[in-house]
């Protein structure tokens, strides 16, 4: 029985390549797989006959951005996931789903091969294969670009002798990798971390310099999930597409950082987020009001390791699970409302408003209607402070101490 690849296919020309190629160096039929999660640019359908024009056997193209939005974006947001406090996981979010969806099209096809177009010197490749590990074992993977040194000039040498039906002239200077979610730029002049991003790096995002008046939104939330925009009931999704225009328009969610690859380069990243950077902030900002204050403290390690997880491919892990359960205990009264300045590159809270809220103007007033007994307020300093006291007693009476 002749073997099945699956592969995670582009449309680009790396991917393309690899139909044929694999199908060479296996002997096995390949299935091509596309997943749409709201990275634009070229039809599916023409994807998916590409795939066929090289030499796949079967070819599928699926739209996958509602189920991105709700069930990957989502959850990030909840957890305010930015790893080292900025990015918000762009390509780390979708590869689990793509994976996932990968092992079904292997189910489905009767495949034992899965093959993704990754290098040896990125994130990317442990996602998937983590990702694999723990939902399908048994299948085995090929890498070509990693396991057989598959350059860009091979690649193009190899399309151009097979004649395949590919766009082999035009090089983009950089490496971009763009979702619903973000957009992720890479590679070209930017790996001279010196060299500042031009204009042309950008997509989703209007230079945030250029004048404009504001652009004041309304984002409403029911147990931590965006539901409405200025009032008009929305999906996941649509929040996010409608953020991503509102605020890219305003040069909001452009990310310039070196970060820290899993593989333990530091890598030079351009990213524009408008929508995920918007909702974070809203979401963020409600959490502040609706959620008490030792949870909200406890929350924010939980969602930094939270972030580090998904980032480091570990989406399938039990302590990512396990994570998950406390973040959706906390989003219980996280429904309300916020208002966001979007000008001149950032999302400014300008308001906030909640049923579930734990602001007491009561007890917050300095004027007319304080309702706080002030007269408690001494006898807790000085027990609050007891401890340090003590041992500052203590380090004197012993001579002293280093700290």
């Amino acid at each position: 029985m002749t073997e099945r690849v699956v592969l995670a296919y582009s449309g680009g020309l790396d991917t393309s390549v690899a139909i044929p190629y694999l199908a060479e160096q296996t002997g096995a039929e390949v299935i091509a797989v596309a997943i749409d999660v709201g990275q634009g640019g070229e039809d599916l359908a023409a994807i998916r006959q590409r795939a066929l024009d090289c030499g796949a056997t079967e070819s599928e193209v699926i739209d996958a951005r509602e189920e991105f939005a709700a069930d990957y974006c989502v959850p990030a947001m909840r957890a305010n996931a930015l790893y080292m406090d900025r990015y918000p996981l762009v390509s780390a979010l979708s590869r689990p789903l793509i994976v996932k969806h990968l092992v079904a099209a292997a189910k489905k096809y009767g495949g034992t091969i899965v093959s993704h177009g990754c290098t040896g010197k990125g994130n990317d490749q442990v996602r998937f294969e983590a990702g694999l590990g723990a939902l399908a074992p048994e299948l085995k993977v090929i890498a070509p670009a990693r396991d057989f040194a598959w350059t860009r000039d091979k690649a193009i040498g190899y399309a151009e002798e097979k004649g395949l039906p590919i766009d082999v002239t035009h090089k983009s200077p950089y490496s971009i990798d763009q979702n619903l979610w973000g957009r992720a730029v890479e590679t070209g002049f930017l790996e001279d971390i010196w060299n500042a991003p031009i204009e042309d790096v950008y997509a989703y995002t209007a230079n945030p310099a250029e004048p404009r008046d504001p652009d004041h939104v309304v984002i409403t939330f029911d147990a931590g999930v965006p539901v409405a925009i200025d009032g008009e009931t929305v999906t996941p999704y649509q929040a996010i597409v409608e953020l991503n225009r509102r605020a890219g328009a305003q040069g909001v969610g452009r990310l310039d950082m070196v970060e820290d690859r899993l593989v333990g380069i530091k890598s030079r990243e351009v990213y524009e987020a408008p929508g995920a950077i918007a909702l974070i902030t809203a979401h963020q900002e409600l959490e502040n009001v609706t959620v008490e204050r030792d949870v909200a403290r406890f929350k924010k390690g939980v969602d930094q390791r939270w972030g580090e997880l998904v980032y480091d491919g570990l989406w399938f892990s039990p302590l990512r699970h396990a994570l998950d359960a406390f973040i959706d205990d906390t989003q219980t009264h996280v429904s309300g409302e916020v208002r966001l300045a979007l000008h001149g590159g950032r999302a400014v809270v300008t308001g906030r408003r909640s049923e579930a809220s734990l602001y007491d103007f009561g007890l917050a007033t300095y004027d007319t209607g304080d309702t706080f007994d002030q007269s408690l307020a001494k006898g807790f300093v000085q027990l609050w402070g007891l401890p340090s006291k003590l041992a500052s007693a203590r380090d004197a009476r012993l001579g002293g101490s280093d700290r």
